[in-house]
C-alpha cells in the first residue's frame, strides 16, 4: 500500500510538472531552435521518405543541415549521407547516358574592368538598359546557363544548351530544379527561361518552355502564343508534359492553371475552376494531377484526372481539408502521398496522405519535443460582411491560456503580396504565434487581393490600392475590437512589402483607432517605387502604369488619391519602419523618405536598418533583433 501511495503521489508530481512545463510561450529564441523540415523525395523502392531539417546556430549565425531517411509507414528516422543511389536522380538523364549541371556563364560586359581592362582597379558599372540590379543582386553579365555533360566525361568538357544567350536558368532569383527536366526517353531536355533582354524583360512576366534535343542540339519554344508565366515543366509517366501557366503578361498574380501537352495539342484542366495553382505532382500511373491551392483561407491538397487531350474537361476534387496548409508534395508510393503539412501553431513537418480515405497521418516529428512544452493558440475564423456587401474571412489568434474576462491590445496584421494568399502559413518573422504570446489577439483579414476566394477577389486590389481594401482592414479590426475582451485604446498595425504600405497608407486615415504602427519593406512614395523597383511588370500592372501618363486615368488615380505620402500630414501616431538595405524590390529610399518625414514632424519614430539583408530577414542574428525590437516597441508605444 505504501509503495502504491508513493507511485501516486510521484505520478501526481510528473503530471504537476507537465502541466506547468507545458505554460511554457514562444519565444524569438526559441522559434530560432527550430528544426525547419523540407522533402527530398520518395526512396525509387517507395518504402522510405527522403527529408532535410535545417536548424539555425543564432551564436554562430549559420544553419547546419542533415538528411534523412525514415520508412514511408513511420518509424525512426535514420541520418544519411548522400540520396545517390536512393532517390532518382533529377540531373541524370533515365538513360544514365548524360547529366546536367548549371554554370554562371560571362556573356555582358558590364564593370569597367570589363571595357577598359588596363585600369584593373575600376569598380565601374556600366548599363544601357534596364533590369540592371534584381531582387537583392546587381547585373553583372553573367547568367545561369544549363550545362549538357556526358557520364563519365572530364570536368569542363560539358556543352552549353544555351550557348552565348544573356538569358537564365534556373530563372533568377528563385529558380531552382523545377525550372527544367528530362523527358523520359532522355532525348530532351525541357526547360523555364525568359528569353528576353534589358527593358524587355523588366516589362514582362511571359517566361516559356523550351525543349532541346541532344542528338541535334537545337531548342524550340513551346508554349509560343502563351504571354504570361509558363513554369514548373514536369513529364507524366506516359510522356505527357504538363506545367503552371498564367495567360496574362505582366500580371504575376494571374489565375495558374495546369496546361498538359501531348506534343500536338494543349489541354487546360483548370480552366473551369475559380481558384489557382500553387504547385503540382504527376501520379505515378499518370492518369491524374496532384496539387496544391489557396482555398479559403488555407492551402489545400486537390486532383484532377488528365483524361487525355479530349474536349471533356475534368473536375478538380479536394483530397484532403482542414485549417491548415499543404505546402508541398514530397513524392507518391502506391496508394500514400507524402506532403509538408502547417498550421499558425506549428511549423513544417512531413505527413502521409492515404489517397483512398484522404486521412493524415504525421510522419516526422523534429518540433514535436518543443509543442509538447507550449501553451498553444487558440485559431478563429470569423466571416465579416464587407462595407461593399461581400463576406471576409477573418483569422483570430488568441494568447495562449486567453481569459475571456481580461482584455488584450489587438495587433492588425497587413499581408504582402500584394496578391498573396494569407492561410495557415508558419512564418520565422511573422509568426502569429509568437505575437500571441506575447499576449496580443491578432487580426488577420484575409482582405480584397488574395487567392483562395475565387478570381475576382483575387483581382479586385489591383489598381485599388488604397479603396476598397483599406475598407476590409478597417471593417476586420472593428469588427473584433466590439469584443469585451479587446482593448479599444491599445490597438496596433503592422505589416511588410504591400503589408508596410498599408501601413503607412492607415497611418493617414486610421482616425485614431491605432496607438502604433510596424512597416516592413513598405512602400511610401510611390512615384519614387515607380523610379526604383525593378520588376516593372509589377508596378505597371497594379499601379496601373506610370506616373507621367497623364492622359492614363487609372496611373492618375493611384497616384493622387492611393500614395501614402500624400496623407503624411495627418499622421498623428508612433511608426516603426523597417527596411532591407539589399531589398531592390522596394528599394531603400521608400523607409528613408517616410522615416525623414515622420522625424521632421515630431512623430515619435524609429528606423531600423538592416544593410545586408533583402526583402527578407534570412540571417539568424538579426531575426532575433528584429523580433527584439518588434515586441520593444509594441510595449513602448501600446
Amino acid at each position: 500500500m505504501l509503495n502504491m501511495k508513493r507511485s501516486f503521489l510521484l505520478l501526481m508530481m510528473v503530471v504537476c510538472f507537465a502541466t506547468v512545463y507545458a505554460q511554457n510561450r514562444m519565444t524569438p529564441e526559441l522559434l530560432w531552435q527550430l528544426g525547419r523540415v523540407s522533402g527530398v523525395g520518395v526512396s525509387v523502392d517507395g518504402k522510405h521518405v527522403i527529408y532535410r531539417v535545417s536548424t539555425p546556430n543564432v551564436k554562430e549565425d549559420r544553419s547546419s543541415t542533415k538528411l534523412y531517411s525514415i520508412p514511408i509507414t513511420g518509424g525512426t528516422p535514420q541520418e544519411i549521407s548522400l540520396t545517390a543511389g536512393v532517390i532518382r536522380d533529377h540531373n541524370l538523364s533515365p538513360d544514365g547516358k548524360f547529366s546536367i549541371t548549371t554554370q554562371e556563364v560571362k556573356i555582358q560586359k558590364i564593370s569597367g574592368r570589363d571595357f577598359y581592362p588596363e585600369l584593373d582597379k575600376s569598380n565601374a558599372q556600366i548599363y544601357d538598359g534596364l533590369n540592371y540590379r534584381h531582387w537583392d543582386e546587381w547585373e553583372d553579365g553573367s547568367f545561369s546557363h544549363l550545362i549538357l555533360n556526358t557520364e563519365g566525361g572530364k570536368a569542363g568538357d560539358g556543352k552549353d544548351m544555351m550557348k552565348d544567350e544573356p538569358y537564365d536558368c534556373p530563372t533568377k532569383p528563385f529558380g531552382g530544379e523545377d525550372d527544367y527536366m528530362w523527358s523520359p526517353d532522355s532525348k530532351q531536355i525541357v526547360y523555364v527561361a525568359k528569353k528576353k533582354v534589358g527593358t524587355a524583360y523588366a516589362v514582362s512576366t511571359n517566361t516559356d518552355i523550351y525543349a532541346y534535343e541532344i542528338a541535334t542540339g537545337t531548342t524550340t519554344n513551346l508554349t509560343e502564343g502563351l504571354l504570361g508565366y509558363d513554369v514548373n515543366p514536369a513529364y507524366s509517366s506516359q510522356g505527357a508534359l504538363a506545367w503552371l501557366s498564367m495567360k496574362r503578361d505582366g500580371f504575376e498574380a494571374d489565375k495558374n492553371d495546369i496546361l498538359v501537352s501531348n506534343g500536338k495539342s494543349i489541354l487546360n484542366l483548370t480552366q473551369l475552376w475559380d481558384g489557382t495553382v500553387n504547385n503540382f505532382r504527376w501520379s505515378q500511373d499518370g492518369k491524374k494531377i496532384f496539387f496544391t491551392a489557396p482555398v479559403d483561407g488555407t492551402i489545400q491538397l486537390m486532383e484532377v484526372d488528365y483524361p487525355g487531350l479530349t474536349k471533356k474537361l475534368p473536375v478538380v476534387k479536394s483530397i484532403v481539408k482542414g485549417d491548415f496548409d499543404i505546402t508541398g508534395i514530397v513524392g507518391q508510393a502506391g496508394n500514400t502521398l507524402v506532403v509538408s503539412r502547417t498550421d499558425m501553431n506549428h511549423a513544417a513537418e512531413l505527413y502521409t496522405v492515404n489517397l483512398t480515405s484522404g486521412q493524415l497521418m504525421q510522419l516526422t516529428h523534429v518540433n514535436d519535443a518543443v509543442w509538447g512544452t507550449l501553451a498553444l493558440s487558440k485559431i478563429e475564423k470569423r466571416y465579416v460582411p464587407t462595407t461593399d456587401g461581400k463576406k471576409m474571412l477573418v483569422w483570430v489568434i488568441y494568447p495562449p491560456n486567453f481569459d475571456p474576462t481580461k482584455k488584450y491590445p489587438a495587433l492588425l496584421y497587413c499581408q504582402g503580396g500584394p496578391q498573396s494568399s494569407l492561410t495557415q502559413f508558419y512564418s520565422f518573422r511573422w509568426n502569429f504565434q509568437l505575437m500571441a504570446a506575447n499576449d496580443y489577439i491578432v487580426v488577420a483579414p484575409c482582405r480584397r487581393g488574395m487567392p483562395g476566394f475565387g478570381a475576382a477577389w483575387n483581382e479586385q486590389i489591383s489598381k485599388d490600392w488604397g479603396g476598397q481594401v483599406m475598407q476590409d482592414y478597417l471593417t476586420a479590426i472593428d469588427e473584433v475590437s466590439k469584443e469585451a475582451f479587446v482593448d479599444k485604446n491599445r490597438l496596433g498595425c503592422v505589416g511588410a512589402s504591400f503589408g508596410g504600405y498599408s501601413a503607412f497608407y492607415l497611418a493617414g486615415l486610421h482616425n485614431n483607432r491605432f496607438k502604433t504602427f510596424i512597416a516592413h519593406d513598405g512602400i511610401y512614395n510611390l512615384k519614387s517605387m515607380y523610379g526604383t523597383t525593378e520588376e516593372m511588370f509589377f508596378v505597371n500592372w497594379d499601379l496601373g502604369g506610370a506616373y507621367w501618363e497623364k492622359a492614363n486615368d487609372a496611373a492618375q488615380k493611384t497616384y493622387t488619391q492611393f500614395d501614402p505620402s500624400l496623407l503624411v500630414d495627418k499622421w498623428n501616431t508612433p511608426i516603426l519602419i523597417i527596411q532591407g538595405g539589399k531589398d531592390f524590390r522596394v528599394p531603400t529610399g521608400q523607409a528613408l523618405e517616410a522615416f525623414q518625414a515622420a522625424q521632421l514632424r515630431g512623430i515619435k519614430s524609429k528606423l531600423l536598418y538592416f544593410p545586408e539583408e533583402n526583402h527578407w530577414i534570412l540571417h539568424a542574428q538579426n531575426a532575433i533583433v528584429w523580433q527584439r525590437e518588434f515586441f520593444n516597441w509594441l510595449k513602448e508605444t501600446m
